[in-house]
């Protein structure tokens, strides 16, 4: 299906103004200071003369992140066009950055926000940040598979009808999983109640290029997006964009955002944000038509395997899962025995097979514009292995990846609040005033402001057993917890 733009999406002015810039032979008495490489000949020939030859400051012909008014600022209207909103904004400071940037535009202190605590630790470090006041919206969980799910329609309406003060509603789209909300009626309501809506879509770039995929925040009518063009994108780690709805102040923005971007944005960030929106924009259609047949192949033999279960679109009950991202790759490992985590760290140590993450019952092969079938049978052959190597009962095992928080404090309150360190496992019943998480994917087992119980405990010390990548409390060996005095 091909999409009718505006503006004209070969173009890539960040891009074609390095070119001329490198093509000019500038002298640099400027920063940085390796000098187009030079001055760090290990450095450049690790990364190539290409690459930091065009790894250079702001100045006139190349315009300015904090105040673009010509190249970089014809970029964002090329990337607003290609994603349908009103206005773009280029992020170098990844998609933390730009969910950060949107919570603490809709939010001040003590402003209420609705939203998921199956978020990002990047949501609640905004509310940290600003002070504003989570009101969760507990999702059902799938208790086969461990995994959250999405917001139901009335459970949000039910959180606007008990909080009607409050002044966004945030969604992810999609979970880390593939699990969408309906986003469409959320917008809808949201907007009923005078209320922003905003989307966390770090793992939904493609549903604004491919056929026949969820809905994106910009089509469903939502404020601002937030939009990991690195994941799915194919630009380079730690460049996004931050999408607006016309109804949000593109200066407000922009103010919020400079409170805390660096004033010396990456080139080499911008561009590759600049070259991987034309790409899409062009052949985007096409490159995640092969991406899903990608994945769709891949569920079909990996559940021919047996044991594993390569969940997908069959689990749509057009409501708590009322979408499902059928790109995703995301498959549970209980059933032969294996926490997630533990097919994880096999196929990386014993089959050079880096996948995305894996946690106690689920593990997550991410597929994008750069995946091939031949990667896939290698992995489909790696899990058929262990399987027949290492199968074994799963009774005793956790399945269980989601336990609703009881809030006692505000995440700020809690986090700035006078604290003791105290050995983990003796914390039960107290608030805490820091993070605990697996990373990835980052969604907090704790937070600021939460109350410990033996649940959480117990989870975190088999999480620590079975080689999670715990990330988060103050002290990096997990064995004390700060907590309120």
């Amino acid at each position: 299906m091909a999409t009718t733009y505006k503006l004209n999406q070969n173009n890539a002015p960040i891009y074609e103004a390095l070119e001329q810039f490198r093509n000019r032979r500038v002298v640099p008495f400027d920063v940085p200071g390796h000098k187009r490489g030079r001055g760090n000949p290990e450095l450049t020939e690790f990364l190539g003369q290409q690459c930091v030859s065009v790894d250079v400051n702001s100045m006139k012909p190349l315009d300015n992140l904090c105040h673009p008014i010509s190249v970089i600022r014809e970029a964002e209207m090329l990337a607003a066009d290609a994603f349908g909103a009103a206005h773009a904004i280029l992020m170098v400071g990844g998609t933390t950055s730009a969910v950060q940037s949107m919570v603490l535009t809709a939010c001040k202190r003590g402003d209420e926000i609705i939203l998921p605590r199956n978020v990002h630790r990047s949501v609640i470090n905004a509310l940290v940040l600003c002070g504003a006041i989570p009101v969760y919206v507990n999702p059902e969980v799938d208790h086969k598979l461990g995994i959250s799910l999405g917001m139901k329609l009335e459970q949000v309406e039910k959180a606007i009808k008990e909080h009607p003060n409050a002044v966004a509603v945030l969604v992810n789209n999609p979970t880390y999983y593939g699990i969408c909300s309906d986003l469409k009626s959320i917008v809808e309501l949201a907007h009923k109640h005078n209320m922003l809506c905003l989307a966390d879509e770090a793992h939904g770039t493609h549903f604004y290029f491919g056929n026949n995929l969820p809905i994106s925040a910009m089509a469903a009518g939502a404020d601002m997006a937030s939009v990991s063009m690195h994941k799915s994108g194919g630009s380079l780690t730690q460049s996004s964009f931050l999408l607006a709805g016309p109804n949000v102040n593109e200066g407000y923005v922009r103010q919020i955002i400079n409170l805390t971007q660096t004033t010396s944005g990456s080139y080499l960030l911008m561009s590759s944000l600049d070259i991987s929106r034309r790409n899409l924009a062009l052949k985007g259609d096409k490159i995640f038509d092969h991406v899903r047949n990608i994945a769709e192949y891949a569920r079909n033999e990996i559940n021919l395997i047996g044991g594993y279960y390569a969940y997908g679109p069959e689990l749509i009950n057009g409501d708590s899962i009322y979408d499902f991202d059928p790109i995703k790759l995301s498959i549970y490992t209980l059933d032969i025995g294996l926490a997630g985590i533990e097919v994880y760290d096999m196929l990386r140590d014993d089959y050079d097979i880096q996948i995305e993450f894996g946690d106690i019952g689920n593990i997550l092969a991410y597929l994008s514009t750069g995946d091939r079938i031949q990667e896939v049978e290698r992995l489909v052959s790696a899990l058929s292995e262990i399987r027949r190597q290492h199968q074994h009962d799963k009774t005793g095992m956790l399945s269980q990846e989601y336990i609703p928080p009881q809030v006692v404090k505000s995440p700020q309150e809690a986090f700035y609040a006078d604290k003791i360190s105290l050995p983990i496992m003796e914390t039960a019943g107290k608030v805490c005033s820091e993070f605990v998480m697996c990373y990835p994917p980052g969604i907090p087992i704790l937070a600021p402001g939460e109350m410990i119980t033996e649940d959480i405990l117990q989870y975190i010390k088999y999480a620590k057993e079975k080689g999670c990548s715990m990330t988060g409390p103050e002290d990096s060996e997990i064995e004390y917890l700060n907590v309120l005095k």
